[in-house]
């Protein structure tokens, strides 16, 4: 028989007597005898053990026990103040006079776990967890989920094993790799984080025959408060609230939002001006972003000293994944903003301009203009805008044409049409914004009077294609201004307004020019010959007050046009009681009548009111105005 080394802290006596029971008990198979604090039980086989939850593996060069918690054969003891349960065995077979004994020792660590503040579960396991004769702890290898993990992956994820007064500490973050993290509602948002300890010690004998020990452990956080928090992110020149809701765990999402009462399930729809966008963060959690204009109509405001207070009060409600377990966050932010002009929301038709515009308090503190005239229902109707101004909002549709509108890259195709309104201090009447909007158009006919003094018209002229295909001869009074652009039935006109042969009228207060569109009925007509051609007749009228320069044409507003189709222009007539006065230099001649004054402008004048400051009747003789006759031509 072999002598075998006695366990430290075995009485020898003890051996004695655990050897005499297993040689008298012994067979050729092999059997485990369980030893407890002073008491010995009698040998089991290994199929009776298995059937007890134990388990033996046999292999060359290999023994494996694998025992459960709270066997009824373990004790509990303490090891370095270090709570453990020990299973002790001893297996046994005797092949003739030879007995073999191997002494099993599966003594794990019963220590519950300790957190701190600062996110980190311990535990602890004695360095050496039995006495056994010759065994030293060599090495400790730690993992999760039933895996061991190499010792720079485990200094990688945070975990921290190191020894203190024989005894083995171990430190994993919360939030580490490997570990299962819950959220749960009580009250408040609470979490706990489980892990599945998995932990290798490694011992060697005087022999250099390892021992290694292996324990599943499960340990468990109480429950911590798991706080999600606001942060007012709002930059007011943005005039936009931003919220951003942050720390949210993985596990929670956000249903809904109520802003100032009103809820909005997330996400919100595509028609609403308030938006929200979740932003994942890089430490397992998200958080939402929750954008709202200061002018959307949720946002509650109140006007004080000339400035705006938006206030946005916000409940959002967070569900607990899967469970769908809802919880809330309050928040509430408030901006003060400089008073600013009302924005009003513009569309194009295809008859004209709208205007919108939802009401807020302040803006009473703006009046509307249209140019230099106040946007009230008179102004509408005298212009023949649609204007409904109530408690809510006001609407304004500018039909096409009317007054206000500015015209520019006019081509029979369609051109470009601007309206523009003003904002304007409500004391002082100093413009402080606008909003201008251009749209697209096309018409059939037009006639355009710039302030500058330009007449473009697009005149509908049915026979400017001939039936032979070929292009109608088209000019203007004077033969040389003929069309920019012409199609099948239309032709384009555009010329300084005292030019081609254009013709001034004189009012009271007004004056209009005059020319005419001439084409041809036929493609081979005679140039002296007034029956083969057809006319169309276009006027631009002017108020005197209004024009301002004396060698060049201006006016402080755009004038009104006219077309007209007839064979012969009709002509506006002027009362005889008119009073008007004329300078030679402005005109090179002139008729009168009783009814009538006609002039023909002179090529390097344009008509402008100083020429008319001095009045005389038609039937006296006709006085100049020193003004006037001071004037040279440069």
């Amino acid at each position: 028989m072999s002598d075998v080394a006695c366990p430290t802290g075995t009485k020898e006596d003890d051996w004695d007597a655990l050897f005499k029971t297993a040689y008298a008990s012994a067979t050729s198979d092999w059997q485990v005898m369980f030893q407890s604090v002073q008491q010995e039980l009698m040998p089991i086989s290994l199929k009776t053990a298995k059937k007890h939850g134990y388990a033996f593996d046999l292999t060359d060069g290999r023994l494996v026990f694998r025992a459960p918690y709270g066997q009824p054969d373990s004790f509990s003891t303490e090891v370095n103040g270090v709570p453990v349960e020990v299973v002790h065995a001893t297996l046994f077979s005797r092949h003739s006079w030879v007995l073999i004994m191997v002494d099993l020792v599966a003594a794990c660590s019963m220590h519950k776990g300790s957190y701190d503040n600062i996110g980190y579960i311990m535990w602890e396991t004695p360095d050496v967890l039995h006495l056994l004769s010759g065994l030293q702890r060599m090495q400790v290898n730690i993992g999760v989920n039933g895996e061991l993990v190499e010792q720079p992956v485990a200094e990688e994820r945070g975990y921290i094993v190191k020894q203190h007064n024989s005894t083995v500490e171990i430190s994993i973050p919360y939030n580490a790799e490997g570990g299962y993290r819950k959220s749960i509602v009580s009250g408040n948002l609470y979490e706990f984080y489980i892990f599945h300890l998995y932990l290798e010690q490694i011992s060697m004998d005087e022999d250099h025959v390892d021992t290694r020990l292996r324990i599943h452990r499960t340990l468990a956080t109480p429950l911590l408060t798991r706080p999600v928090f606001t942060e007012n992110r709002t930059v007011p020149e943005e005039r936009t609230f931003t919220v951003y809701l942050g720390d949210v765990p993985e596990d929670v999402e956000l249903a809904a939002v109520h802003l100032n009462g009103q809820k909005f399930t997330v996400p919100f729809t595509n028609t609403s001006s308030h938006n929200i966008t979740k932003v994942v963060s890089p430490n397992h959690t998200h958080g939402y972003t929750l954008k709202v204009p200061f002018e959307d109509p949720v946002v509650m405001q109140q006007v004080k000293d000339a400035t705006m207070q938006h206030r946005l009060d916000i409940n959002y409600t967070l569900t607990v994944l899967p469970e769908n377990e809802p919880f809330y966050q309050l928040a509430s932010v408030m901006a003060l903003t400089d008073a600013s002009p009302p924005p009003f929301d513009a569309v194009c038709s295809e008859s004209g301009i709208s205007f919108k515009l939802d009401h807020q308090p302040i803006y009473y503190l703006w009046e509307i203009s249209i140019g230099s005239e106040l946007l009230t229902s008179e102004l509408a109707t005298k212009h023949g805008y649609v204007m409904s101004n109530n408690s809510q909002r006001l609407l304004l549709e500018v039909p096409l044409f009317t007054h206000g509108y500015k015209y520019k890259d006019i081509t029979l195709k369609g051109f470009f049409s601007t309206f523009e309104l003003l904002m304007r201090d409500h004391e002082t009447l100093e413009v402080q914004n606008s909003i201008v909007k251009t749209c697209q158009f096309s018409a059939t006919e037009l006639i355009v009077c710039s302030a500058d003094g330009r007449i473009t018209v697009v005149a509908d002229l049915p026979s400017v294609i001939t039936s032979e295909g070929v292009p109608a001869r088209t000019n203007l009074v004077d033969k040389n201004c003929g069309p920019k652009e012409m199609d099948s039935t239309r032709a384009l006109f555009s010329f300084p307004i005292n030019s081609c042969g254009s013709t001034v009228k004189l009012g009271k207060e007004y004056v209009t020019y005059e020319n005419e569109i001439f084409f041809s009925k036929k493609l081979h007509a005679p140039a002296n010959s007034s029956n083969d051609f057809d006319r169309v007749t276009m006027q631009c009228t002017y108020p005197l007050a209004g024009l301002l320069s004396v060698y060049r044409f201006e006016s402080d507003a755009a004038g009104v046009g006219r077309i007209v189709h007839s064979a012969h222009s009709t002509q506006a007539h002027y009362s005889a009681s008119n009073t008007i006065v004329h300078s030679k230099r402005c005109f090179t001649h002139y008729s009168a009548s009783n009814t009538r004054v006609r002039y023909q402008m002179h090529p390097k004048m344009s008509f402008n009111a100083t020429c008319f400051l001095a009045f005389c009747s038609v039937h006296q003789s006709i006085r100049l105005s020193k003004r006037c006759l001071k004037e040279r031509i440069h």
